[in-house]
């Protein structure tokens, strides 16, 4: 066990052995600035005052050169090795709202939604605690590192996370997941993280805007809102990007909603036009944050966004609300995964 000091003071608490910075201070209750929680972000940026770490992933995207050069590292990719001080700026906000919790789960079922996504459910002893857009870090059997995957479903005491994982060509993960992960296998999942989700203390309506994997979370959000009495007749608008229309999903689910073609509302398009003539595709052509301006009309202004998708898709999008529309950006709720 490693006693970690922030700020000369400001906070302190225990990493157990194993554990990394970030995520022992989650565990504690302290909030800690971060998004992606697998070093990609850099959100978590920090400096090592006294005391040494770990560096699980010296290669990370989320440290620039400069920031290698001023001795900065990652929180949520590095271990201490004994007792540590840090530097770093504490956001002003209270303790994470479920602290995380590490699990063994088990694989106990899968299906294919389209012809490159896969629901994995698993299954672990203690009741799932998540808010609806939440991730969790799965450790895969074979691979060094965990990776992010969100959760598509919600809270439960039977213990089941479902996630809608992509698979990605010569991505190791989702190639475990698929190829070599078969009903009964363990997994160790760690959760939840993420700070994407759903507010459910706002009066706006809500739009989710969703592509690739990222319908996961969105599917979540919009299952949170339909579950909560507090957020009855609240508006859904719910936007799927694909590139080709075999890439769609999510309507089928959102249809088993109560409200579905009234207070919630599925819209799709396709990116690539001419896959769009080549299937037959008879909806919205072109990017999906040009459709969700189209749809809303002035009622965008006056929503709560979420995203979920690509990062070329989600720049697009708060390129569209905060520089075109000026939203603040306060209502505007994405986890960073670049």
């Amino acid at each position: 066990m490693s006693v970690i000091t922030v700020n000369d003071g400001e906070a302190v608490f225990d990493c157990a052995e194993g554990d990394t910075l970030l995520r022992a201070g989650l565990r504690a209750g302290l909030a800690l600035p971060y998004e992606c929680g697998v070093g990609a972000c850099g959100c978590c940026r920090c400096e090592v005052t006294a005391g040494e770490v770990a560096n699980l992933w010296p290669e990370a995207p989320g440290l620039s050169d400069r920031d290698r050069r001023k001795g900065r590292v990652l929180a949520c990719q590095s271990r201490p090795t004994g007792d540590v001080h840090l530097k770093l700026r504490l956001p002003p906000q209270p303790e994470p709202a479920i602290r995380p919790v590490r699990h063994h789960a088990t694989l106990v079922a899968s299906r294919q939604i389209t012809h490159d996504i896969r629901e994995f459910v698993l299954r672990t002893d203690a009741p799932a605690v998540f808010r609806p857009g939440q991730y969790a870090l799965l450790a895969l059997p074979g691979l060094d590192r965990e990776r992010a995957y969100s959760m598509a479903n919600l809270p439960n005491g039977a213990g089941e996370w479902h996630f809608r994982i992509r698979k990605v060509a010569g991505g190791g993960a989702s190639t475990t997941l698929f190829e070599r992960l078969a009903v009964g296998a363990s997994v160790g999942l760690d959760g939840p993280y993420g700070l994407a989700h759903l507010r459910t203390d706002s009066p706006r309506d809500i739009v989710c805007i969703a592509g690739g994997s990222g319908l996961a979370p969105m599917l979540s959000v919009a299952r949170g809102v339909a579950a909560d009495p507090a957020l009855a007749g609240r508006r859904v608008d719910f936007f799927y990007g694909g590139r080709t229309p075999s890439d769609l999903c999510g309507e089928a689910d959102l249809a088993a909603l109560p409200g579905f073609g009234e207070t919630i509302r599925y819209h799709a398009a396709v990116s690539d036009p001419d896959a769009a003539a080549r299937d037959g595709w008879r909806g919205p052509v072109g990017p999906v944050h040009q459709l969700a301006e189209a749809v809303l009309g002035e009622r965008l202004t006056e929503a709560e966004f979420y995203l979920a998708g690509p990062p070329p898709m989600v720049e697009a999008v708060q390129q569209l609300l905060q520089v075109t529309h000026r939203l603040p950006p306060e209502r505007i709720h994405f986890d960073r995964f670049f």
